[in-house]
């Protein structure tokens, strides 16, 4: 969806910042964010849906905030949307520990709630067509301004590129985070020119590869 978490090729933003030596975590807390996804993310979840549920952010809480911190908004939206918690004890627990952060709490009972049997760790499924484009096709991104979830990044949009794989078939993100079903779709490494995407401003004989779904491409 268009939104504040897609910023590539946006100006203002300035340079990502990158720490030498940086550990995994720099907090105890955000491995036990990555805990709570794992163990959720398969059986209440899909990745699609997880996605789409840190792209709900507040704006302007989402540029304040670290990378874990996004997975962790997301996912307490999604579990309060799915029954798994309750959105107004949970805010209350964090009003407590903001409050009182050294108070003992007590560990709530587990909530009732339908687990689907976790899926496996793969989006490819068996194609039920050909695929439309060959290696080597000139292809155009569809110019689209989506209100949920996508893959086709706004730097992308309406761009000409070349077919340079084809990736196979693979769950469609756009319908499974949304639970329209998972509507598989052959996907291709498309290389663009970086001008085309930049334009005059990229660097010559540079280019772009993204793997994208066969419904965002046109022939060109």
């Amino acid at each position: 969806m268009d939104g504040v978490h897609d910023i590539s090729g946006m100006h203002g933003i300035g340079p990502v910042e990158r720490e030498e030596n940086e550990p995994p975590f720099h907090g105890r807390w955000e491995a036990a964010v990555v805990a709570i996804m794992r163990a959720t993310r398969g059986t209440v979840y899909n990745i699609d849906e997880f996605r789409h549920g840190i792209e709900r952010m507040d704006p302007a809480h989402y540029l304040a905030s670290s990378y874990f911190e996004h997975w962790l908004d997301g996912i307490a939206r999604l579990l309060a949307e799915k029954g798994v918690v309750d959105a107004a004890e949970l805010e209350a627990r964090t009003q407590q520990i903001q409050a009182r952060p050294d108070a003992p709490i007590a560990t709530p009972g587990a909530a009732a709630v339908t687990r689907r049997p976790r899926s496996v760790e793969t989006s490819f499924r068996p194609p039920s067509a050909p695929p439309v484009f060959a290696v080597g096709a000139a292809v155009r991104t569809r110019t689209m301004h989506p209100a949920g979830h996508t893959r086709l990044p706004r730097y992308a949009r309406g761009k000409r590129g070349v077919i340079d794989a084809h990736r196979g078939c693979h769950v469609f993100a756009d319908t499974a985070a949304h639970g329209l079903g998972e509507q598989p779709q052959h996907v291709y490494s498309v290389r663009f020119d970086a001008r085309e995407l930049w334009g005059e401003a990229a660097e010559p004989n540079q280019h772009v590869y993204l793997d994208l779904w066969e419904s965002y491409l046109l022939s060109a």
